[in-house]
């Protein structure tokens, strides 16, 4: 006799493998979530990371910046004594230059003449005064002319002064201007050349 299965297989048989086929699914799900929620985890794991390298290397340029800004601070300061220590050494090399000078005013100075003012601006000296004649004006720009410490003497004027009690009738009052010149810087400059 022939055997018949008549119980209902296939249906148990289909519903076995719904069973594992969402059982499968399940776990893809359950594993897709775990990997996704891994993958997140990484990566705030790589912000935080690169937030805290970003903030390290934050707070390194702030540092640099300061120390920059002392750096500029300091070379100022050292710009500002350099130049102070120039003025003083020129200074200090100009002391004996204006005895100098002040000697071979006294020494040009004519007989019959005297100065009222005398002013120095740079290398240049005015000089305001009154003399006996103009011949004596003209002995003074000489004087000055001939001096190795002095150079260009210019008269910008000259007047009579018929009142004047100290020099009489012929007096004039007069301004000149001339420039101080240093001898032992031109005789260093031509043995350059």
């Amino acid at each position: 006799m022939a055997n018949i299965n008549l119980l209902p297989w296939r249906e148990w048989e289909r519903e076995r493998k719904q069973k594992e086929f969402l059982g499968q699914t399940a776990t893809i799900i359950v594993v897709a979530i775990v990997l996704v929620l891994g993958f997140g985890q990484y990566l705030n794991t790589s912000i935080e990371g690169q937030e805290g390298r970003n903030e390290f290397l934050t707070a390194k340029i702030k540092d640099l910046d300061q120390k920059i800004a002392e750096i500029r601070e300091l070379r100022r300061q050292r710009e500002d004594l350099l130049a102070r220590m120039r003025v003083i050494q020129e200074l200090q090399g100009n002391r004996s230059v204006i005895v100098r000078v002040f000697d071979q005013v006294v020494r040009t100075l004519a007989g019959g003449v005297h100065y009222k003012k005398l002013e120095m601006e740079a290398a240049t000296l005015s000089v305001a005064g009154v003399a006996e004649s103009n011949n004596r004006i003209s002995a003074l720009m000489r004087n000055l002319e001939a001096s190795e410490w002095f150079a260009s003497p210019n008269l910008r004027s000259i007047k009579e002064d018929p009142q004047n009690q100290d020099y009489g009738e012929q007096a004039s009052t007069f301004d000149l201007s001339f420039v101080q010149v240093n001898p032992a810087t031109e005789e260093n400059q031509e043995e350059d050349l």
